[in-house]
C-alpha cells in the first residue's frame, strides 16, 4: 500500500509484532500452491514428504503484468485479513466471478486464520506483505528485512493450513535488492502495482473508480485494501469497477511469476 497512510494502524501492527521472531517456528514450511481453478493456481496443502522439495523458481524483478496477457487485470487486496471487510470483499469477488491476490500482513493472518483459509478456499492467491507493514523497511538492516519477510511467511503459511504465498509485496513499495532476492529465493515473486486507487486515503468511491478508468492503460495490477481502516468506499468502488472492466474486454488473472 502507499507510504502516506496514517501512523496509528501501523503502530498497532508494530506492537502486535513484538516477539514474533521468538515465537516463529524454527522450521519453515514452504508449500506450493496447486492448479485448482481453471488452469490457474489457487492453493493446496502439501504433505510432510513434500515439505523439503525445492520451491518454484521465480524472477527477482518486480512483477506488474498479468498471466492473462495484455488485456488481463490483476486485482490485488492489501493489509488484511480483516474480520469486518475481508468477508465482504470475498462475497463481492465471488458474485462477480473474479479471482484476486491477497497481500496479507503476518500479524493479521495469525489473528484470523479462518479468513486466510477462506481466501484460499475461494481460489485466490496469497502474497506476503511482511509481519508489521513497516513502510521504512528499505532503510532497515538486512537482518530486519529477513525477519519481516520470513516470519510473515511462516505466519501466513501456518494460518492457511500449509499454503505458501506466491508473491511478496513490500509495504509502500519499499523494496530493496536484498528483499527481492530473498523473497524470490523462497518462491515469492516481488509484486508491484500500476494503478493505485489510494483507497486508504478515503477519496470517495467515485474518485477511486475514475482513477482505475484513467490509469488502467498504465498496466495490469490494481491496488485495493481490505484492512487498515473503514473500507466501505473500497467495496463500492469494486462493485462498479469489476463490471466495467469486463465491459471493456478485460479478463481477470494473477500476476506473472
Amino acid at each position: 500500500m502507499g507510504k502516506h497512510k496514517g501512523r496509528a494502524w501501523h503502530s498497532r501492527l508494530l506492537a502486535a509484532a513484538l516477539g514474533v521472531t521468538a515465537l516463529a517456528a524454527a522450521t519453515s514450511v514452504w508449500t506450493a500452491q496447486a492448479d485448482t481453478t481453471g488452469g490457474r493456481s489457487s492453493g493446496s496443502v502439501v504433505s510432510p514428504d513434500e515439505r523439503d522439495r525445492p520451491v518454484d523458481k521465480v524472477a527477482v524483478d518486480i512483477a506488474h503484468a498479468s498471466d492473462r496477457g495484455a488485456r488481463g487485470v490483476n486485482i490485488t487486496i492489501d493489509d488484511g485479513p480483516d474480520p469486518v471487510w475481508t468477508p465482504q470483499v470475498l462475497r463481492l469477488l465471488k458474485d462477480e466471478g473474479v479471482k484476486a491476490t491477497f497481500c496479507m500482513v503476518g500479524t493479521q493472518a495469525q489473528a484470523y486464520p479462518d479468513l486466510v483459509k477462506q481466501v484460499v478456499a475461494d481460489g485466490h492467491r496469497l502474497c506476503n506483505h511482511t509481519v508489521s507493514h513497516d513502510t521504512a523497511m528499505d532503510t532497515k538492516p538486512e537482518a530486519y528485512q529477513s525477519q519481516q519477510i520470513l516470519d510473515a511467511e511462516r505466519m501466513i503459511t501456518k494460518a492457511s493450513g500449509g499454503v505458501r504465498s506466491q508473491y511478496y509485496r513490500a509495504p509502500g513499495g519499499a523494496f530493496t535488492p536484498y528483499s527481492r532476492q530473498l523473497a524470490a529465493s523462497h518462491g515469492m515473486r516481488p509484486l508491484g502495482w500500476n494503478v493505485d486507487t489510494k483507497d486508504f486515503q478515503h477519496p470517495g468511491a467515485d474518485t477511486m473508480v475514475a482513477t482505475v478508468k484513467r490509469e488502467i492503460s498504465n498496466g495490469s495490477t490494481v491496488l485495493f485494501h481490505d484492512a487498515g481502516g473503514e473500507r466501505s468506499q473500497t467495496l463500492a468502488a469494486l462493485r462498479e469497477v469489476l463490471p466495467w472492466l469486463k465491459e471493456q474486454g478485460y479478463s481477470f488473472g494473477y500476476p506473472v511469476r
